[in-house]
C-alpha cells in the first residue's frame, strides 16, 4: 500500500510541476575585467556578447543574485529618465539591460548596470521571461 501511495505522490507531482521548472535555468554570468556575458542554459554555453560594466569612479557590485524584477520599457529614475530598455533587475537599483551606446560596448562606461546591445538585452528578456526569474540567476565577477 505504501508503494502505490508513493507512486501517486511523485506522479501527481511530476504532473503538476510548472512549466518554469522545465525550462531550465538561465545564467547570466558577466566578467568585469573582460567586459563580456556569458549566457548559459541547462548549463549550456548559448551566448557570449559584449557589454558595458560601470566606468571609473562608479562600481557594479560582485556576486551572485537572482533575477528580482523585468521592466521592458524602463527609464532612469537616477540619471535623467536615460532609457534602460529590456531591464532585468538583480540587485536594487543594479539591472541587465540594454543601450543606445552600443559603440562604447567592451569597454566600461555604466553607472553600474551591466548594459548590453539592446537586441541581446531583448533576447535575454525573453529567455528570462521564458524561464521565471527564480530560475534567472546573474553572476558577476572580476
Amino acid at each position: 500500500m505504501k508503494i502505490v501511495v508513493t507512486v501517486a505522490l511523485c506522479a501527481s507531482f511530476l504532473f503538476t510541476t510548472p512549466a518554469v521548472v522545465e525550462a531550465g535555468r538561465l545564467i547570466a554570468k558577466v566578467d568585469v575585467s573582460e567586459q563580456k556575458m556569458r549566457v548559459y542554459k541547462d548549463g549550456k554555453r548559448i551566448h557570449t556578447w559584449s557589454v558595458s560594466t560601470a566606468r571609473k569612479g562608479k562600481y557594479t557590485p560582485r556576486g551572485q543574485w537572482r533575477g528580482k524584477w523585468l521592466s521592458k520599457n524602463h527609464k532612469s529614475s537616477r540619471y535623467n529618465n536615460a532609457p534602460m530598455p529590456y531591464s532585468i533587475f538583480y540587485s536594487g537599483n543594479f539591472a541587465i539591460h540594454g543601450t543606445n551606446q552600443v559603440s562604447r560596448l567592451g569597454r566600461p562606461a555604466s553607472a553600474g548596470c551591466i548594459r548590453l546591445h539592446t537586441e541581446n538585452a531583448r533576447k535575454l528578456f525573453a529567455m528570462t521571461q521564458q524561464v521565471g526569474l527564480r530560475n534567472m540567476k546573474v553572476i558577476v565577477q572580476n
